[in-house]
């Protein structure tokens, strides 16, 4: 196999190999080709198939019997902010109700905090994420609440990834505290003028003690007037008009979507909004869980990002008891739940990245508990390296 833009490799010998291409291997929602290769060219995926059939290449790499599965899409991370809410955490594990105050907390030590402690914490996570196989990730502001200080946590999420959340609209400032109608002026107005060349999605907080669904409706129309796509915080804490008002601007995604009548789940179904489930939030407020089952059964199509339950200030569970807990861990089609982070509620909002354009994780050996650290030959981690060098440049 020729190149004209860089070195090609092939990974031989992998036992099963996810592509999540239904056109591919066994025709499941996984795309599983078993006694497969992958040939990489460059930075890309050139192409997988049966191992007998892959192309000469320039490095040839034996994957000696693992499982080779895309790197993970965490498509709902709050990475820029600093500080942490123990206190209110504990109160809450003691049995204290949750009301989002300690967004409010978090505010107060990001907006005290230096750009460079701001760069750390993100490229902390950053390097968490990536050892635990996420190589593509979505991250909001919304910590700072002032024009200079959402626009700088954009600015420093920017740096690090292309898929930056406008969360201006978190909740209404405590500066503004006593005229929510003039934050609203401020977050669809002059913040939105300084955030929106760092940033691809505009987010608001749709719920009782945040915004309402006129003042939400508001400020997506706003954003989507400067070229963001719409993504919306909805129904986490009470019912609400949040995902019926995603599903009707047609936003990437609906996140939390807790508290659902039955007329949210039929509008999810019919819609291309996605369904994202963050089990991390309800686990550390204490706060009843999404009903997963109930979507999947209605046709939802539903995310379960990898590391967006650990990414905030506030302690969450693994990625395994979300999946105990969701039902879905004896079955890998829904076990896959993190696939549709990639989907619309993620870096690829119209649909799954093309095979050619995922990036592959590391071959894990069967048995192994925990991955390794990402240490692989040379042309095997193409999308690793280069999201290590980008944290490295820190």
């Amino acid at each position: 196999m020729s190149s004209t833009t860089g070195t090609t490799t092939v990974i031989t010998n992998i036992a099963s190999l996810v592509t999540n291409d239904p056109s591919l291997g066994d025709g499941s929602p996984l795309g599983l080709i078993q006694d497969a290769a992958v040939v990489i060219e460059g930075d890309r995926i050139a192409w997988t198939g049966d191992s007998r059939k892959a192309p000469a290449t320039d490095n040839r790499v034996d994957a000696a019997g693992r499982a080779v599965i895309p790197g993970f899409v965490d498509s709902h991370s709050h990475l820029v902010f600093a500080g942490d809410r123990t206190q209110e955490f504990n109160a809450r594990m003691s049995g204290r109700g949750y009301t989002a105050g300690g967004i409010r907390t978090t505010v107060a030590a990001t907006r005290a905090a230096s750009d460079e402690d701001l760069e750390r914490n993100l490229t902390h996570y950053l390097h968490e994420a990536l050892r635990q196989g996420t190589t593509t990730f979505e991250t909001k502001s919304g910590y700072g609440l002032t024009v200079e200080d959402e626009a700088r946590a954009l600015r420093i999420a920017a740096a690090h990834t292309d898929e930056v959340t406008y969360l201006g609209a978190h909740i209404v400032s405590p500066d503004y505290a006593d005229d929510p109608a003039a934050y609203v002026a401020l977050v669809t107005g002059e913040m939105l003028d300084a955030c929106a060349p760092y940033a691809r999605w505009i987010d608001v907080f749709c719920e009782k003690g945040a915004f309402d669904g006129d003042q939400a409706r508001a400020i997506l129309t706003a954003g989507k007037a400067k070229g963001l796509h719409p993504r919306v915080h909805a129904n986490q804490l009470s019912y609400g008009p949040g995902v019926q008002l995603a599903v009707e601007l047609d936003a990437a995604s609906a996140d939390h979507c807790t508290h659902l009548t039955d007329a949210d789940v039929d509008a999810l179904a019919n819609g291309r909004t996605v369904a994202t489930l963050l089990p991390g939030a309800e686990f550390s407020t204490r706060a009843e869980w999404p009903d997963a089952r109930r979507l999947l059964d209605a046709g939802v199509t539903v995310a379960l990002p990898p590391t967006a339950t650990r990414a905030r200030p506030s302690p969450p569970p693994s990625r395994s008891a979300s999946r105990w807990r969701y039902g879905t861990w004896d079955d890998p089609g829904r076990g896959a739940l993190v696939g549709h982070g990639g989907r619309r509620g993620g870096p690829a909002p119209h649909g799954h990245r093309p095979p050619h354009r995922r990036r592959p994780r590391r071959p894990r050996p069967p048995g192994r508990a925990q991955p390794r650290p990402p240490r692989l030959p040379a042309g095997c981690t193409a999308g690793h390296r280069r999201l290590a060098a980008r944290a490295r440049e820190v």
